[in-house]
């Protein structure tokens, strides 16, 4: 570890999700792990020991939310830097964590390689968020003054495999847990991923978890309605 390297605690219920984001932290020559927990509380434990430079957390949780957390740092008036990575692109969450003091905001995708990028760019200054969460904030923000479409999408209608595939991309599982956790090949995964893309109109998981909570397949919890 270089003696001047920033320190990075991480918030991550999904096992495997933390243990790529440790990896991938322990290999930057300019970063050093403080510590890992996988929900609210024991964050919290780690924050008490802990002055890390960056918090990388996600806000699904099992006991809570991650903003809580976000909060407290803000209200200790700490100088550690906040950034979630989380698979929920809505307004609603985006804002929220935004408002509590998250200056980063990062959707999970099966690939990981731009985390390191992004926490540069927060100790540099900068405030990186996902391109999908800039685009949809900007649409959203063009589109308040505009009158409402007067030919608003028919309900989609998803099977129920669709709708269980769905719900744990919306929790941050890759592909290959999915088909691991369902006990079918990889392939049927990727498959009902793409007739989901092609139900709801988008291009990648991000896109599809925001398009769900929209249309209430699935709620801002990632929980099926």
């Amino acid at each position: 570890m270089q003696k001047n390297a920033y320190s990075v605690l991480i918030v991550e219920d999904i096992k495997n999700t933390r243990l790529r984001f440790e990896q991938i932290i322990e290999q930057s020559p300019d970063l050093q792990l403080a510590g890992s927990a996988e929900n609210v509380a024991d964050g919290r434990k780690l924050l008490q020991t802990q002055n890390p430079d960056i918090l990388l957390v996600d806000l699904g949780l099992p006991d809570g939310n991650g903003k809580e957390l976000i909060e407290e740092i803000s209200k200790q008036q700490r100088n550690t830097l906040a950034m979630v990575i989380t698979v929920f692109g809505d307004e609603r969450h985006v804002v929220s964590a935004l408002e509590a003091g998250a200056m980063g905001y990062l959707l999970k995708d099966d690939e990981f390689e731009n985390i390191i990028e992004s926490i540069k760019q927060l100790i540099a200054g900068g405030s990186p968020i996902s391109p999908p969460i800039a685009k949809h904030m900007l649409k959203r923000f063009h589109s308040k003054d505009k009158p409402p479409d007067s030919n608003p999408k028919k309900s989609i209608r998803l099977t129920e495999r669709e709708q269980e595939v769905l719900l744990m991309v919306s929790k941050g599982y890759t592909s290959t847990e999915i088909a691991d956790s369902m006990s079918v090949s990889y392939n049927t995964i990727t498959t009902h991923v793409r007739n989901i893309y092609k139900k709801l109109a988008v291009n990648n998981r991000a896109e599809a978890v925001i398009e769900a909570i929209q249309m209430g397949i699935i709620n801002h919890s990632g929980n099926d309605q």
